[in-house]
């Protein structure tokens, strides 16, 4: 890469100089100020002693010539920047082009076994945006993971077991509701959680129930087992809809036996003490809080049954690393847990990690209520999917599938994007109407960018105009010699993947589709693309479909569709 390039150049300069320093790049915003950046003159000035901008300009004469960088400059109070060759981007549109599918892709991990666990939704409880959430930005992750060279293994983990199964099957028995009924199993949770929490008799009953799942009860098989068939089946449902496959399902049915014995065998080592009748994990050691992981009723936490879970997928795909996407008010929970592991298994320490996310309100107001009554994800999806179709009115589709189709494409382009565009820990305020928008910042404006240079790719074919081999488009390019914004973006996309990967944030994804469609957009709108009598129209037809390449790339990894038509 170019920027591996400066960097090296920029180390050898340092210690040329005498120096060192950790050498960090960035793309400057205004493109005026070049294709790279580093403030590593402010960063080492007060060591060396130097005032920062007369320490940029010794760097910069220690430098020498570096292949590919046509300029470099001095800026404000000690920057440098860095501006590349027309060959440059002629050369990098030509390896685009020679790369194809695997165009942004790495190897960095390369070898490494990663386990992806999210989405996690219950049997028994509604498909809430949580649950949506996690989904989203488990998928994207796990993609990155892929686009990195990783064997990747894709987890879900649901509790068919617990207080909230006990509430619905209370629920469904006090109600007489068919446990085969998806509407029904979420009218029961929400009957049984508000009975729970308002009513003690009710209370003491649920209570009972729960012991009597953990001890198999045989009078509550049949109900448990048509509850859970068809809350699994209908999350099934959801995720051919939202593009994301498991390679394996876990549950707490079978991870809390497993965790009553690791803590069993963890308080024989002194991992864990009893404290009021209950076992717990004192965090406070290294400096976190004590959690119950068994509680005095000797009925496995939650804490437990991770600690199951844990030993479930290293037997099943021994990893490297394993990646939970949870809720961002369980990061203090999952901190607990991890040190409990990392002191009973030292080799995992590190090893289990987890990603958290921030919590998702609509403009209109507040997601849920203490009662249990909350928008489920199919919901929004289903809201999403009308307002789709109300946009796409007075427009002709080949068939009404195909047109129906195209508004889940759009709807959940727009849904994951909202949840995508930023870093993972933040809140989301979810606007239904800006996140369908064709006009930028949005899911569907990325794919309508698309669509259009896809438009164009076709007309050309029309026109017999091919988009140039790779040899030829350096040869045309370098007819041209003002770079356009749209050249100075496209190279930068390995990159800006890379970076996703390493911080675990997809949200550097569409920020870089984002400024790469306005840059396409921009090119689009200052000149005709094909045209039979431009000698430079071959260049450009090459040019589009890099961007098409590098924008279904970029929409693959975000785990969003790249249509046709729209």
């Amino acid at each position: 890469m170019i920027s591996e390039r400066i960097i090296e150049a920029i180390q050898g300069a340092l210690t040329t100089l005498g120096l060192e320093g950790v050498v960090v790049l960035e793309h400057p915003g205004d493109l005026s100020h070049g294709d790279y950046s580093t403030n590593i003159a402010l960063a080492v000035a007060k060591k060396a002693g130097k005032n920062p901008r007369v320490l940029a300009e010794e760097i910069v004469q220690s430098l020498g010539s570096i292949d590919g960088v046509q300029k470099i400059e001095t800026a404000g109070a000690g920057f440098i920047n860095f501006h590349l060759t027309r060959s440059f981007f002629s050369e990098s549109i030509s390896a685009i082009t020679e790369s194809g599918e695997s165009w942004g892709s790495n190897a960095t991990l390369k070898g490494k076994k990663i386990i992806v666990e999210y989405s996690q939704p219950n049997p028994f409880k509604p498909f809430h945006i949580g649950h949506l959430m996690s989904t989203t930005v488990g998928e994207a992750i796990s993609r990155l993971v892929e686009w990195s060279g990783a064997d990747i293994y894709r987890a879900n983990y649901q509790g068919d077991i617990g207080p909230h199964v006990a509430k619905g099957i209370w629920g469904l028995q006090k109600n007489n509701l068919n446990p085969s009924n998806i509407q029904d199993l979420g009218d029961a949770y929400v009957i049984g959680n508000t009975a729970y929490e308002d009513d003690p008799a009710s209370k003491a009953e649920i209570d009972s129930i729960n012991k009597r799942l953990y001890e198999g009860d045989a009078s509550l098989q049949d109900i448990y087992d048509k509850g859970r068939k068809a809350s699994l089946a209908h999350f099934e449902d959801l995720y051919r809809v939202l593009g994301t496959k498991f390679d394996e399902y876990f549950f707490e049915s079978n991870a809390w036996r497993v965790g009553l014995k690791i803590v069993e065998e963890g308080k024989s080592r002194g991992i864990f003490e009893e404290s009021d009748g209950a076992t717990v994990f004192k965090g406070e050691k290294v400096g976190l809080h004590t959690r119950v992981f068994v509680t005095s009723k000797g009925t496995p936490t939650y804490e437990a049954k991770e600690l199951g879970l844990a030993q479930m997928k290293q037997q099943s795909f021994p990893f490297d690393l394993n990646v939970t996407t949870i809720a961002v008010e369980q990061d203090g929970y999952f901190k607990v847990v991890e040190a409990a592991m990392a002191e009973l298994w030292p080799d995992m320490a590190g090893k289990y990690t987890h990603t958290a996310f921030g919590m998702m309100q609509l403009t209109s107001g507040k997601m849920s209520s203490r009662k249990g009554n909350i928008i489920t994800g199919e919901s929004l999806i289903e809201d999403m999917r009308a307002k789709a179709l109300a946009k796409m009115e007075g427009r002709v589709f080949e068939s009404e599938e195909i047109k129906q189709d195209v508004a889940d494409s759009v709807a959940i382009a727009g849904i994951k994007y909202s949840i995508l565009k930023q870093s993972t820990g933040k809140n989301i305020i979810f606007d239904p109407e800006a996140s369908l928008s064709f006009e930028g910042d949005s899911g569907p404006y990325l794919q309508y960018s698309y669509v259009r240079a896809r438009a164009v790719l076709r007309k050309a074919r029309a026109e017999k105009i091919p988009a140039l081999a790779s040899d030829l488009i350096y040869q045309i390019s370098e007819l041209i010699p003002e770079v356009s914004e749209l050249e100075r973006t496209l190279y930068r996309f390995p990159e800006i993947v890379e970076r996703a990967q390493v911080d675990r944030e997809p949200h550097h994804i569409t920020t870089f589709l984002t400024e790469l469609a306005s840059a396409f957009n921009s090119w689009y709108a200052t000149g005709k693309i094909v045209d039979s009598t431009d000698t430079l129209s071959p260049y450009k037809v090459a040019l589009t479909r890099v961007f098409a390449l590098t924008m279904q790339n970029g929409l693959t990894i975000l785990g969003i569709r790249a249509p046709e038509a729209m």
